[in-house]
């Protein structure tokens, strides 16, 4: 459908005129005394260049349209003279209006003429040097573009030429925008990468959980290959420790001469003689390296050290022995505290060790809880005291100390179990030979047994360990051998009621005819606590029985072991080495005399004529030398001793006593 032009009104008189033909609105009255407002300035015209838009070289041909006055409501009572008419050239042939009578009338309005109204041109626009590529893409840039645009030129489709002539066109059309120019990409935003991260991770399969890898167990050293004959050398494996040598034997007695081979039967027919064997040649080839030597001598040398922290004997217990002497039960809180958490907490928390742990509540038992002498000769020992109440009290029996012992341990974490049975204690007889053993009675004592380091189930005796009872008199020493001996010799003077509790290496268990009369089958040796301390074997000295034999002739011999190799008097014990002496009463009892024992580092021994030891009915004695010369005898020498023997006053303890016969 072709579009309808619209007249073009080029005169304000000819827009009044339209205006007042649509009668929808009345000219505005004049006002007297009033100028009318001059005519809007011309408009220019654009033309279209090149570029699809007008430009001001042809905006003077062009005559800007005027605006029409505003309507004004009509006066009711008086009616205003029309305005006069305007006209924009005498071309036109429009006469203004006379003015009123009684009125000035307003200077003519000078004549417009689209020649000599025309404002100066504007010079070529150059052509923008900005790229498309550096715009904004956004909706600014066309509305920019299309900005510069006269609203007027779209709303017509005639031009006016400079000579008032108008020529006809189409109807007017938009340039078109520009295209919107391609930028680079911007970075992504924090939030998108956070989703990307999000999807990824949604999209990544899950791992299984990670296993923390354990410790590696230590596995045995590789076997070694089979070695040719020629081997350049030998490469020894990573070995444990080397096993410590075995026990040394005592040096054979004075009188002892060992037999010839003649003299032992192996001449009873004459052979001839061979020529002796040839030795086979030195292996060179497999002789080790000096650093293989150095590596085994390494070794070596830390086995003291790792078989001393084995052995109870030689292990240093100076750590829990301290802790316990530092809580007595006067410390103990009384209120709103249990005293055998407290316990287990002070003294067994700072020591990784079941070995210590056990030691310290072995200790701290010596310490505090004195055995009930009172209660025991008058029958009158409390029963069904709880392990706190016994505390408190600081008295107890066999049997209370274990269930104190056994609280603590207990609530510390250690296995821990109270045995009951019978023990050679205060009131037992050893069997007379010749005499049946009593009957079996595993009844009247009790101890414990506790877990110690490597899961070993070790066997105590809290009581034993805090004194002794001789002679109606409790005296509080502390006995740890009662800690440290070992099972088998344990079991010497412990009878358990459960066959469970022996606890024995060979896991047998000893019958009652075998535990009443001993290893020996006879009465043994007096042996004291003290010879125990100074690092003295119980079980392997000798001679072991009680009663020696004055008439029986040669030669007796008198040997003790340190308790085991690695044994240190300074290190484990209460000092320096004592010089041990054998005090005997001389030929027939009238000669007495103290022989200095020799030693070898791990016997001490003295070999004495039977005839020498004395009268039957007088006894031999051990015994260590404690003072010389007012001053401690510990380091004295057998050499030293006999210098000073004669000359000096000197004291003694005993350590073992025997009988003469």
């Amino acid at each position: 459908m072709a579009e309808t032009e619209e007249p073009q009104l080029t005169t304000l008189a000819q827009r009044i005129a339209a205006l007042n033909s649509q009668k929808n609105f009345q000219a505005p009255p004049s006002v007297a005394g009033k100028r009318p407002p001059p005519p809007p300035p011309p408009a220019r015209s654009l033309t279209e260049g090149t570029n699809g838009l007008k430009t001001a070289s042809t905006a003077a041909a062009e005559k800007s349209p005027t605006i029409p006055p505003r309507p004004v409501r009509a006066a009711t009572a008086r009616v205003p003279p029309p305005l006069p008419r305007r006209t924009t050239g005498q071309e036109d042939g429009d006469q203004a209006p006379a003015p009123s009578p009684g009125r000035l009338a307003p200077p003519p309005l000078p004549s417009r003429n689209s020649q000599q109204d025309t404002p100066p041109r504007l010079p070529t626009r150059r052509p923008s040097t900005q790229t498309l590529s550096v715009r904004r893409n956004s909706n600014a840039s066309d509305v920019s573009q299309l900005s510069t645009v006269s609203s007027l030129s779209l709303n017509h489709t005639k031009s006016t030429a400079s000579n008032g002539t108008s020529d006809k066109q189409g109807p007017r059309r938009l340039p078109p925008p520009l295209e919107q120019a391609k930028l680079p990409p911007l970075p992504p935003t924090r939030r998108e990468l956070d989703a990307k991260a999000n999807e990824a991770a949604n999209n990544t399969p899950s791992l299984p959980p990670r296993r923390i890898a354990e410790a590696p167990r230590p596995s045995l050293p590789p076997r070694l290959p089979s070695r040719p004959a020629n081997s350049p050398a030998v490469v020894l494996p990573e070995q444990p420790s080397p096993a410590l040598p075995a026990r040394r034997l005592p040096p054979p007695p004075a009188s002892f001469r060992p037999k010839s081979a003649l003299e032992s039967g192996f001449n009873s027919g004459a052979r001839k003689a061979s020529p002796p064997p040839v030795p086979p040649p030195i292996p060179l080839s497999s002789r080790p390296t000096v650093a293989q030597i150095d590596a085994v001598a390494t070794r070596t040398s830390s086995a003291p050290a790792l078989a001393t922290q084995n052995c109870l004997h030689c292990r240093d217990f100076s750590g829990p022995d301290t802790l316990a002497a530092q809580h007595p039960t006067s410390s103990l809180p009384r209120h709103g505290v249990d005293p055998i958490s407290y316990l287990a907490h002070t003294l067994c928390s700072p020591f990784p060790s079941h070995t210590d742990k056990a030691r310290a509540i072995f200790a701290w038992c010596h310490h505090n809880i004195v055995y009930d002498v009172y209660g025991l000769f008058n029958n009158c020992i409390p029963r069904g005291q709880t392990p706190a109440e016994t505390i408190f009290s600081g008295k107890a029996v066999c049997e209370g100390f274990a269930r104190v012992y056994e609280a603590v341990a207990t609530r510390a974490g250690l296995g821990c179990v109270i045995v009951t049975g019978h023990g050679k204690g205060f009131g037992f007889s050893p069997v007379k030979a010749g005499q049946p053993p009593p009957k079996p009675d595993p009844t009247g004592h009790a101890w414990n047994a506790v877990r110690i380091d490597g899961g070993e189930w070790k066997l105590i005796d809290p009581c034993w360990g805090a004194g002794a009872l001789c002679n109606g008199e409790y005296s509080q020493r502390f006995a740890a051998e009662c800690f440290t001996m070992s099972n088998e010799q344990f079991g010497t003077r412990h009878f358990p009621s459960d066959d469970r509790h022996w606890y024995r290496k060979d896991g047998r268990a000893v019958s009652w005819t075998e535990y009443i009369v001993g290893p020996i089958g006879d009465e043994p040796a007096e042996w004291m606590g003290d010879a125990t301390r100074e690092g003295l074997d119980e079980s392997n000295f000798a001679p072991m029985q009680k009663k020696l034999s004055v008439h029986g002739g040669g030669t007796v011999r008198f040997q003790f072991a340190k308790v085991c190799e690695h044994w240190d008097p300074e290190r484990n014990g209460q000092g320096k080495q004592m010089l041990f002496g054998l005090k005997i009463e001389g030929l027939d009892g009238r000669k007495g005399d103290i022989i200095p024992l020799e030693n070898d580092g791990f016997w001490h021994y003295l070999d004495v004529d039977a005839r020498d030891l004395g009268a039957p009915g007088q006894k031999v004695l051990l015994v260590a030398f404690t003072n010389i010369d007012g001053k401690s005898a510990r380091g004295l020498t057998k050499e030293q001793w006999l210098q000073k023997k004669g000359r000096c006053g000197y004291s003694y303890s005993f350590l073992v006593r025997w009988e003469l016969v």
